[in-house]
């Protein structure tokens, strides 16, 4: 637990969804600006702030610029309840079930939490006569183009989502829209396209990959199943784009953006370029629900120097049976798909001055670095009799 050193003329930021890979790394961001940060997080039985336990406060002690309040996005009374105590100078409304497949599977919730609790948060501040005060940043997702209409995809690209994720932030977008055009609030979208890092959560595709690479090399896991390997995305690092959330909320008037890279990968090009991070060589064959990887080379200086020595006799041998590590599970494929994702960023570097740092090789490296280094300790506690959950999905 620490303090950033507060600045002079502090603004008040509420972030819901605080406990999340993009509200962790904006609260780390905006405190270091010398702004005081409330946070909304969900009620749960254990432990779920893991993610900002480096900048957690004590609320025992004086004077504390990072504050955590309970709430949900579907309840209306809280969040106007918050909205009213916090009077914030900037919200961002990060908070959503955002797990796509998730969606199809839980679909009223996804649009209650979603869809309606941006609009709850639209009227918390409309109501309370926070309209002149507060300014809101709406997380809107790439996921609204679905069935793309053009390619790259820009701001004036025409939404065709694909999943209940998808149109409950179809929503979402429109009524942030109305309302800024409707009561005059400084309301604006981000549409991000995918975005990544070591905090990402597990069970997104691409922190799936470099953990199960991980475990793979460690002789943890035998095996990695996947969806859609053709899928195509554009990803970039979480830090990069909780920056232009930020830069967004600075301008004189609102508007909405689309913050990507303009650079697409298939997931399966991720595999082999994850695996490659640690030195091994990966080989897809077949087609369709039959297609598997096979691990087939390892460097093994890189793989000494990236994982470590004490694991290089048990990757060999998958070597030398060229091992099957990846295969394809049909359980994993949407009802329907989003083939390629690949977002044009023009109007964000132009406007706002918006640029990555991270391209996808660093974007990788940071999360297998972060992998290696959490599985390590969990072989090291594993040797030493210690308890290791599974994480089964």
């Amino acid at each position: 637990m620490y303090f950033y050193e507060k600045k002079n003329m502090s603004k008040t930021a509420l972030i819901t969804g605080v406990t999340g890979q993009d509200g962790a790394y904006l609260s780390e961001y905006l405190l270091k600006k010398g702004y005081t940060v409330h946070g909304i997080k969900r009620r749960a039985s254990m432990f779920n702030t893991e993610r900002i336990d480096h900048i957690y406060q004590d609320p025992h002690l004086e004077h504390r610029n990072f504050i955590l309040h309970y709430g949900d996005m579907t309840d209306s009374m809280n969040i106007t309840r918050i909205v009213q105590e916090v009077q914030p100078d900037e919200i961002y409304n990060l908070a959503a079930m955002s797990h796509v497949k998730v969606s199809f599977d839980t679909p009223e919730y996804t649009a209650n939490a979603d869809g309606i609790g941006t609009l709850r948060l639209l009227e918390a501040v409309r109501l309370l006569g926070l309209t002149g005060k507060s300014r809101i940043y709406q997380a809107s997702t790439s996921e609204l183009y679905g069935l793309v209409q053009e390619v790259p995809q820009r701001e004036t690209t025409p939404f065709y989502p694909r999943s209940p994720y998808g149109v409950a932030k179809l929503y979402a977008y429109w009524i942030t829209v109305n309302y800024r055009e409707a009561y005059k609030m400084h309301a604006s979208n981000g549409i991000l396209f995918n975005h990544e890092s070591p905090i990402r959560g597990e069970t997104f595709v691409t922190r799936k990959v470099t953990r199960a690479l991980s475990r793979i090399a460690m002789g943890v896991q035998e095996k990695m199943y996947m969806g859609n390997l053709s899928g195509k995305r554009d990803w970039g690092h979480a830090k990069d784009y909780v920056r232009a959330m930020y830069l967004i909320l600075q301008q004189d008037e609102p508007s909405d953006y689309v913050i990507a890279t303009g650079v697409t990968t298939t997931i399966r090009d991720f595999i082999s370029k994850a695996a490659a991070e640690i030195g091994l060589e990966v080989t897809f064959r077949g087609e369709g629900v039959h297609e598997k990887g096979h691990v087939v080379a390892v460097d093994e200086k890189r793989f000494t120097e990236r994982v470590g020595d004490e694991f290089l006799e048990h990757i060999k041998e998958k070597v030398k049976r060229e091992a099957e590590i990846v295969g394809v599970d049909p359980a994993y494929f949407r009802p329907t798909e989003v083939d390629l994702l690949i977002g044009d960023s023009t109007k964000a570097r132009t406007s706002l001055g918006w640029e990555p740092r991270y391209d996808l090789a660093g974007l990788i490296t940071d999360m297998m670095e972060g992998d290696v280094k959490l599985f390590k300790k969990e072989v090291y506690l594993k040797r030493g009799g210690f308890y290791t959950p599974n994480y089964f999905e």
